[in-house]
């Protein structure tokens, strides 16, 4: 059974305990709203993270984020890639761990596009708030979690999946 802490419900967590090139979330519940993912992970080396529904890895997603490095800020935009970006200068890297919060609107809505939103912190390189777009009306059912190159999520990454009730909008 899943755990529930105020308004969320812990569907599934992971830690990993070696080097992993993604996290998978299957099998996800259509009783929620709304989901979380919760990730703080580094890499073996430098890279964004990204999701992929459904194993979708066809050019249905697209992106916009703003970011900020401390000494400047902009914007950018992806369309057409095979995963949903969830941060652009809150990457990845050996160092330090990036703190990801991404809120995946209206998951199992079988009527609608579905909607990303996401914000990325590294104390080192700087922060991003941004949009993505899965350009499909399926439920959502399995999430993966990936690095846009060829790089590994290392040991003691966490990725936590939660589920949000209508009522606790």
């Amino acid at each position: 059974m899943a755990a529930k802490t105020g308004t969320y419900t812990l569907i599934a967590s992971s830690t990993l305990s070696s080097t992993s090139a993604t996290v998978t979330f299957s099998s996800i519940p259509g009783t929620y709203t709304d989901l979380l993912l919760v990730a703080s992970a580094k890499g073996t080396g430098t890279g964004d993270i990204a999701l992929r529904f459904n194993d979708d890895s066809a050019t249905n997603y697209s992106a916009t984020h703003l970011y900020g490095t401390g000494s400047a800020a902009g914007s950018i935009r992806y369309s057409g890639d095979t995963f949903a970006r969830v941060d652009y200068y809150g990457y990845l890297e050996t160092t330090d761990f990036t703190v990801n919060l991404v809120n995946i609107m209206d998951y199992a809505n079988t009527t609608t596009y579905k909607t990303v939103l996401s914000r990325a912190s590294h104390a080192a390189n700087g922060t991003n708030a941004g949009v993505s777009l899965w350009r499909s009306t399926s439920a959502i059912t399995k999430v993966v979690v990936m690095i846009t190159n060829s790089s590994q999520f290392v040991s003691g990454s966490t990725f936590k999946l939660y589920g949000i009730e209508a009522g606790n909008l």
